[in-house]
């Protein structure tokens, strides 16, 4: 059967192909073996450069050609170490065997092709490939999908910040907020988590089959094989790799760091669903209306609706997304002994938990744009909602030492609709002073919302 998006087994390469186009090249199989050639050439270049007897610096000529075959890595290419793969039935050897096969028309690097890969286990070179594949992952693609929902949250929290709105807790009316303030509540929350995701150290070793330089001593005794390892890892790239030095290993990278940066991106993912839900809700309460577009069907069989399907689907998305986070943080960190394959296939599938998380973050910005607030619904649910102000209404009882005042307005306002004239004539029966008393009586729902413009201008 030829292979077309209908046929895909994961929608993400299917039906939502077209929106993770920043996040295929990268998360793929491609992206990882487009890793292991940059891992495989920076290692080799550096050992070039340590002035060995054995392996002479190389040329600008060869430097300029094997950072081209990094530059220019093509779906050829990986094709061509697929069909290596095929022989060796080992993905990391061949991609050393398809890089030393480049070298055949140059004496120069022909002449060293045994130093490509030299004292390299296989891990040496996954994981620090998985590294890049993640800090690129993050930076260029998770975090500016983030960024721009945080933007446009606040944009919006700034917006509707003087709205005044009905709150409800545990589903019931309480006391009013502004839409603006309930939107800044979640730009906070989901700044910090962003800030959490661009913390995490992206972690690399490259320290042999246990982690001990083993092999690379049994070849030069006297030389720093740890600083060696650590420059190359930490110079920034195209010569070395631009990540952070871990120096105690088994044969791989414990992958602690991965475990810290899923977790933070399924924190942020969290807040994300809870916010999808609530503003799911708010659409069902008429708060929001959502932008029509031609064409659009909301119901095979009932014209008149329109959904929320951006939250909805980015609710199930961010929901798949963190089931995957989730194993990933928790299976990867475990190996037995010192080294065990478990983590091998299951690594494959971080662009796949990414992928479903990138995927929702569209479909909330998409979302997002269709909404138009309704001040006209919003407005009706506080002035048929006069009972919030029983909170006020006590609490100034409470300041002039009036007799059980949460009692006396529980017994008044708790099973009873509460309008403007009976919630004034309460307050005009009162015994505090006529200027707190007037400053109640001018009080109504819609007034009643503390300092939650301000908080949300300030977001």
């Amino acid at each position: 059967m030829t292979f077309t998006a209908i046929s895909a087994i994961s929608p993400l390469d299917g039906r939502y192909a077209s929106k993770l186009v920043n996040l295929s090249p990268l998360m793929s199989e491609l992206g990882y073996m487009h890793r292991r050639v940059q891992v495989e050439v920076a290692w080799f270049i550096a050992l070039s450069d340590v002035g060995f007897v054995e392996f002479k610096p190389l040329s600008p000529g060869a430097r300029t050609y094997l950072l081209g075959l990094v530059k220019n890595f093509s779906v050829a290419d990986g094709e061509a170490i697929k069909a290596i793969e095929k022989t060796t039935n080992h993905d990391v050897k061949a991609v050393e065997y398809w890089l030393k096969s480049k070298f055949e028309a140059r004496p120069e690097l022909l002449a060293a092709a045994e130093f490509v890969h030299f004292a390299c286990t296989s891990e040496d070179i996954n994981n620090t490939s998985h590294a890049l594949q993640l800090r690129v992952a993050r930076d260029i693609v998770v975090l500016p999908q983030l960024d721009r929902l945080v933007l446009k949250l606040r944009d919006m929290a700034h917006a509707f910040a003087d709205v005044p709105m009905l709150s409800r807790t545990h589903g019931q009316t309480a006391s009013p907020t502004t839409v603006g303030k309930e939107i800044a509540n979640v730009v906070v929350r989901l700044q910090a988590a962003c800030d959490k995701i661009a913390n995490v150290k992206i972690l690399g070793k490259m320290n042999g089959a246990v982690g001990n330089y083993n092999a690379h001593l049994s070849a030069w005794p006297d030389f720093d094989w740890e600083a060696f390892s650590k420059r190359v890892i930490e110079t920034p790239e195209p010569l070395g790799l631009g990540l952070s030095f871990q120096p105690y290993s088994i044969q791989i990278e414990p992958h602690d760091y991965m475990a810290e940066l899923f977790d933070a991106v399924a924190r942020a993912n969290t807040i994300l669903i809870d916010w999808s839900r609530d503003v799911w809700g708010y659409v069902s309460l008429g708060y929001f209306k959502q932008k029509l577009r031609d064409g659009e069907v909301g119901s095979s069989t009932m014209p008149h609706k329109v959904n929320p399907i951006d939250f909805e689907n980015a609710e199930g998305n961010l929901g798949l997304a963190n089931a995957l986070l989730r194993h990933l943080s928790e299976k990867l960190p475990i190996s037995r002994w010192q080294r065990d394959l478990t983590d091998s296939t299951v690594l494959r599938n971080m662009g796949v938990a990414l992928g479903y998380a990138v995927l929702a973050y569209q479909s909330l910005q998409t979302g997002l744009g269709k909404l138009e607030i309704n001040e006209a619904a919003i407005a009706r649910d506080l002035d048929a909602s006069w009972e919030v102000l029983a909170e006020p209404i006590q609490t100034v009882m409470r300041r002039f030492g009036l007799p059980q005042p949460y009692e006396q307005l529980k017994k008044f306002t708790r099973g009873e609709a509460m309008t403007r004239a009976l919630m004034q004539g309460f307050i005009a029966a009162l015994d505090i002073p006529e200027s707190e008393k007037q400053r109640l009586l001018a009080m109504t729902p819609a007034s009643y919302t503390g300092k939650a413009a301000e908080l949300a201008r300030r977001v």
